[in-house]
């Protein structure tokens, strides 16, 4: 889905398609239990790359969690060369939608990272696809920044995977690759366009999810 600023009798159109869109529906946070092994802590900040659908919606909520100090937009799982929104949407480049997160690992864990991104940042059951938006770029994957992270991702996948604590299977993938920023125009989208269509009907209704599920995570 291109998710263009839009001017305001065109956003009036979209925001109708929307809010009436069988795929549009109130967030909540899925109750899963916090990981049983998480990745030490060390004094220097740390470093978490996250895809999960639209990454306004992504950044959004990570921004708010205490602990975290930068998000980034962007795209990891490709090249240089093809990191453009532009190429991204053609879903030929091999990357997805992605958000590098910048955090005291003295305040909030690699682990829980991973729980809000399960439980509420996005839904890793549903294969190549985010609410409204389709294709490979969309998809649900990890991509860890080192050794530690990557064993503490596999064993939440599993650990989740176990509990049963979806209907459906988790499909989240760990990959690797590099991550590439997103242009300025889709940085911090969220609180730069409150009542952008897509904000109002995706995003906003996310982060006030995670608030709700973690009242003593957010900021």
């Amino acid at each position: 889905m291109i998710k263009y600023v839009l001017p305001l009798a065109a956003a009036g159109a979209l925001a109708a398609a929307i809010f009436t869109s069988p795929f549009a529906h109130a967030e909540r946070a899925v109750p899963i239990p916090a990981p049983a092994h998480d990745v030490q802590p060390t004094v220097k900040p740390n470093v978490a790359v996250l895809a999960g659908g639209c990454f306004w919606g992504m950044e959004a909520v990570f921004e708010r969690v205490k602990g975290v100090t930068n998000v980034t937009a962007g795209y990891a799982g490709g090249t240089a060369a093809t990191a453009t929104y532009d190429q991204v949407s053609t879903e030929g480049t091999r990357h997805a939608e992605a958000i590098r997160v910048t955090y005291d690992p003295r305040v909030v864990s690699y682990g829980t990272l991973l729980r809000i991104y399960f439980s509420v940042a996005h839904d890793p059951t549903t294969l190549d696809r985010q609410g409204p938006d389709r294709g490979t770029s969309y998809r649900s994957a990890i991509f860890p920044q080192n050794a530690a992270q990557r064993a503490v991702a596999a064993a939440y996948i599993a650990q989740l995977g176990q509990a049963k604590a979806y209907p459906r299977p988790i499909v989240t993938k760990i990959e690797t690759g590099g991550f590439y920023p997103a242009e300025a125009y889709h940085q911090h989208f969220f609180d730069k366009n409150p009542n952008h269509p897509y904000i109002v009907a995706w995003d906003k209704p996310k982060v006030a999810a995670f608030k709700a599920a973690f009242p003593a995570l957010a900021k």
